[in-house]
């Protein structure tokens, strides 16, 4: 039996333990230090435990959800018709299929995701710029050689690769929500307090697949922000600018500052199922109420994405 490197504190005997329920006790460290308590307002880490830390009921999800990776810029005037090939696919399956927006290049900054005085927003992050040149310049033979490009839950959809151009996404998509090949289970709660603008995070996953269980330490959980909207300038067909542009799920971090994520390792297992906590304080340029994250495990060996779910901030 694995052996867990949480330490029980006394006061969590206040109700948290049943047969339906899953206990995840407050662990001293996460991730690559301690949770930074200093965010919690309202007293200290065992105050936090008390009244905010998650006790996790079964999770009765049955589906398989889909990510979609739109690598864009903010001046590629053909990546406009990405986007809203990619909003299309979410609004057509709801809580099923969720967006990434990526501003990278596959050698990383490219001249679609470079700023200037008539566009000076920077949509770009480090982890994004990670994750484009990972997939692009990298990887060889990758077809990933321009935006708009991307991925739908980095499967390989028969060119070899885990991205694919834009025509691919629906016809990727659709055979992904048919199959509903669930072999991973997320769950998340999150709390923020805007007077400190700190955000905790906990996340369980329930790998359900037994040969992916049996070697999960090839899994890696990631947990993206992304700021749901935002209106900046876009360059569109014709060398035009619409200044009016919407830009949806944009990519502005990991929480933890881990472009691939952590490790799925035996020191966050409790009963058959992995335990991950956060803290992370909201940059000041960043609304609450317009952010959300996308928490999804990935499969380091052959990059698939087998579960990905949203959680809002607010």
């Amino acid at each position: 039996m694995k052996r867990f490197i949480y330490l029980f504190i006394a006061s969590f005997a206040l109700g948290f333990t049943g047969c339906d329920k899953v206990y995840n006790p407050y662990p001293e460290k996460t991730g690559s230090g301690e949770i930074d308590w200093s965010l919690y307002p309202n007293g200290d880490s065992v105050h936090y435990a008390q009244n905010y830390w998650p006790s996790f009921t079964a999770n009765t999800n049955i589906n398989r959800n889909v990510l979609i990776e739109d690598f864009t810029g903010h001046k590629c005037v053909f990546c406009p018709a990405a986007a809203a090939y990619a909003e299309q696919l979410e609004e057509d399956n709801p809580g099923r299929v969720f967006v990434s927006t990526v501003h990278t290049s596959p050698n990383g900054l490219g001249d679609f995701q470079e700023v200037d005085a008539m566009q000076p927003h920077d949509f770009t992050c480090a982890e994004g710029l990670s994750i484009g040149t990972y997939f692009g310049e990298d990887w060889a033979g990758s077809p990933f050689q321009g935006n708009p490009f991307g991925t739908i839950s980095r499967v390989d959809h028969g060119n070899g690769y885990p991205v694919t151009p834009i025509l691919d996404w629906t016809n990727s998509t659709n055979l992904m929500i048919a199959a509903n090949d669930l072999k991973v289970n997320i769950q998340s709660d999150a709390n923020y307090f805007s007077s400190t603008r700190g955000l905790f995070v906990h996340a369980e996953v329930d790998v359900l697949d037994q040969t992916l269980y049996d070697n999960h330490e090839n899994l890696y959980i990631v947990v993206q922000l992304h700021e749901d909207s935002i209106v900046q300038p876009q360059k569109i067909v014709g060398n035009a600018t619409d200044y009016n542009y919407v830009h949806r799920d944009v990519l502005r971090a990991t929480i933890d500052g881990r472009a691939f994520g952590r490790q799925l390792d035996d020191a966050h297992e409790q009963s058959a199922k992995f335990y991950y906590d956060y803290s992370y304080t909201l940059p000041d340029q960043y609304d609450a109420s317009n952010m959300h994250l996308l928490i999804y495990v990935r499969d380091e060996t052959t990059e698939e994405v087998y579960q990905v779910i949203k959680q809002k901030l607010q």
